[in-house]
């Protein structure tokens, strides 16, 4: 039996007034399809980009939806799965195309590969901010930089999802996180946040501080979220033979390439994690356990309620006055 969904949804590349709430008409799951009820959602620098047409693909016209992380719970399945039963708390798995499988809105139709079970006891606001940053973290600095502990990470737009939650994968390796934020405002809450050192970028040389603060070294790993010319410069604060990861592009000029070689760069994409079942799994027992152990809290900046919200919620996250996640509750 078919349902329909408020679903959002943009006809024409442009600012958040473009986001529309309409009504969707969803068909019974297919075969490996899940039905979920969506509670929460929560925002991602991607999903602004992907709006005003700079991601790294483009929307599908007209009608394209948006949104890769939510939380809800299953309310139908289809025929083959086994994985998945009604009443089970799920959150989507965020790794498909936006414009076909995009999960803002108050009920989603996904193939079952594309949702991952919701750690036990967490509330959807949690669960809706948890997954894109954490998984983003540990891919990036676990299993694709080989996080140790001791290590520096400079970890660059840290007052983000990504950021705050990479300081404490950081923490939780027992590795030293160094924050960079613009915002001198913003250096007690990433102290709060587990960050050993804030380096404010507009009043301070973040390679020089770097550099100051590991006693000449440098980080042994960089995580930049920005990308552009300046990449090539945070080379100079990266140690010999480090890691630099390149997860972002909230500058859109080409990235260049840092000369301090010998030193490694790796332009991370999440989909090479959550692109397989294993994958997924290692995602999310890390995710469950550290939300269990209390070492991964995830920060969330403000609520909205109300999916006809989401064009505020997108404003507030463009405007960069927040720290941590933006989450709409359906």
């Amino acid at each position: 039996m078919s349902t329909t969904a408020r679903t959002v949804l943009f006809h024409e590349l442009g600012g958040p007034g473009v986001l529309t709430v309409e009504e969707v008409r969803l068909p019974a799951p297919g075969p490996g399809e899940v039905l979920v009820r969506v509670a929460a959602v929560a925002l991602n620098r991607a999903e602004a980009l992907f709006r005003s047409g700079g991601y790294f693909y483009q929307p599908t016209f007209p009608a394209s939806r948006n949104g890769y992380e939510a939380a809800g719970t299953v309310e139908a399945v289809g025929e083959g799965v086994t994985a998945f039963a009604p009443g089970d708390p799920v959150m989507s798995a965020a790794n498909f195309e936006l414009s076909a499988h995009g999960v803002y809105g108050d009920r989603v139709l996904l193939p079952d590969t594309m949702v991952v079970p919701r750690p036990a006891g967490v509330d959807e606001v949690t669960a809706a901010a948890v997954w894109v940053t954490y998984t983003t973290a540990y891919g990036a600095l676990v299993e694709r930089a080989a996080l140790a502990p001791g290590d520096h990470v400079l970890v660059t737009g840290a007052a983000g999802g990504v950021g705050t939650a990479a300081l404490q994968v950081a923490r939780r390796a027992g590795a030293v996180p160094i924050a960079t934020t613009r915002s001198e405002a913003k250096r007690r809450q990433l102290l709060d946040l587990g960050a050993e050192h804030v380096i404010v970028s507009d009043g301070e040389d973040v390679v020089k501080e770097t550099r100051r603060l590991t006693g000449g070294r440098g980080a042994e790993i960089v995580l930049d979220a920005i990308g552009g010319p300046g990449f090539a410069e945070l080379g100079g604060a990266a140690a010999e033979d480090g890691r630099m990861i390149c997860y972002g592009w909230l500058d859109a000029q080409p990235a260049l390439l840092p000369m301090q070689w010998p030193l490694t760069v790796h332009g991370y994409s999440n989909f090479a994690l959550l692109g397989t079942a294993e994958g997924r799994r290692r995602a999310a027992h890390y995710v469950g356990s550290g939300l269990a152990d209390g070492t991964l809290r995830p920060v969330v900046a403000e609520v909205f309620d109300g999916l006809d919200r989401i064009g505020d919620a997108h404003r507030l996250m463009e405007s960069n006055r927040h720290t941590g996640k933006i989450v709409v509750r359906v």
